[in-house]
């Protein structure tokens, strides 16, 4: 009886770490999902996102305006390396980031929606 006793004891601690770990995971993806939503929301980032870009515009976008920072010249860049950029970092982020400067020294990047899904689909091939 003392046995059975103590591991109901046992069981009960990890009862509530399993409970509040499964709690900890639905809050994690209610917020990812509740994010993505406002995100979405956005009507320039809607207005981009619902557009087909085009690969060799983007080229010259990036050469004309990201180029500068982002091309390794003589082992000195300003900033990161973009090379498979899209694998880290969703459209969204991409969108943000080129429209917001948040990262100084980078400028804000004022694109129109259909230079911005060129500039996306550029960034997708390098």
């Amino acid at each position: 009886m003392n046995h059975q006793l103590a591991t109901n004891e046992l069981k009960n601690p990890i009862e509530r770490i399993v409970i509040f770990a499964i709690a900890v995971l639905l809050a994690i993806i209610l917020a990812s999902l509740t994010i993505r939503q406002f995100q979405v929301a956005d009507p320039y980032v809607k207005s981009v996102l619902s557009l087909t870009g085009d690969q060799f515009q983007g080229s010259a976008i990036f050469q004309m305006n990201c180029a500068g920072c982002h091309i390794s010249v003589a082992d000195s860049q300003v900033g990161p390396n973009l090379h498979r950029v899209s694998d880290r970092k969703s459209e969204f982020e991409l969108i943000r980031q080129v429209t917001s400067g948040r990262t100084p020294p980078m400028p804000q990047f004022q694109p129109n929606p259909q230079e911005m899904a060129d500039l996306l689909k550029y960034l997708e091939q390098i």
